[in-house]
């Protein structure tokens, strides 16, 4: 269902009702995500979910960005500063292992600032495995406030993309197997490395690693997530 809002900036609310056993997760699970436009320029993505049985929640975003303003160019030229000094191990089918590694020394480092091409090709197992960036990089965020988790700047069109979020983990994929069928604004055809993801969640399959923190939800606690994308011109 779609919710009309009568907040002063343009916003538009989604809901969905998950049946107890739906995709074998117990609980009937309510939830509800707001998108928020405001005159500074910010999109902000607010998450609400409450259960009725123990079960466990993990909601992100899997937005594309072309700051460039269109699929038919590369995003490798792109500067990206992601604030992590530390990723996930992952093994088969990209699944955590359980392992938190630092990015020191590998090109799997946006710490500081960067092109996303400069080390995308670099051997390496994390890079070898997802054909390029695929991965979740931990934020260290344990506060629920929001704060910094990346920013990307593209340089032609001098356009800044800023990302906070409550979230502890921060997804970077950078459309390594885009769609050829799949076409953009004004019919333009994808391309590989067309986009970038910044998907900010909890760390995945935290339900199977304890050392994680919890994606656990209980009916008497309510999930909460935001993550605001600020553009601006520099």
């Amino acid at each position: 269902p779609v919710e009309s809002s009568d907040k002063q900036d343009p916003s538009l609310t989604l809901t969905y009702f998950s049946k107890d056993g739906e995709e074998g997760y117990p609980g009937n699970l309510k939830v509800s995500v707001t998108y928020l436009l405001t005159d500074k320029n910010e999109l902000i993505i607010k998450y609400l979910a409450n259960t009725d049985k123990p079960t466990h929640v993990n909601l992100t975003n899997h937005t594309y960005f072309n700051l460039s303003g269109g699929f038919n160019s590369t995003v490798l030229d792109t500067k990206v500063n992601i604030i992590s000094k530390e990723f996930l191990e992952a093994g088969d089918g990209n699944i955590p292992t359980g392992k938190i590694l630092s990015v020191k020394g590998t090109p799997l480092d946006f710490s500081k600032e960067h092109k996303i091409g400069e080390r995308i090709s670099n051997k390496y197992s994390s890079l070898d495995r997802g054909k390029g960036y695929d991965l979740t990089y931990v934020l260290r965020n344990q506060t629920g406030k929001l704060k910094l988790a990346a920013t990307a700047y593209e340089p032609l069109s001098g356009r800044l993309l800023q990302a906070y979020t409550t979230e502890p983990g921060l997804v970077f994929y950078t459309a390594n197997h885009f769609n050829p069928n799949i076409k953009g604004r004004g019919s333009v055809q994808a391309v590989k490395y067309g986009a970038f993801c910044l998907e900010t969640q909890h760390y995945p399959d935290a339900p199977n690693q304890p050392t994680f923190p919890t994606t656990r939800l209980n009916p008497e606690e309510t999930y909460r997530s935001e993550t605001v994308f600020k553009f601006s011109v520099l």
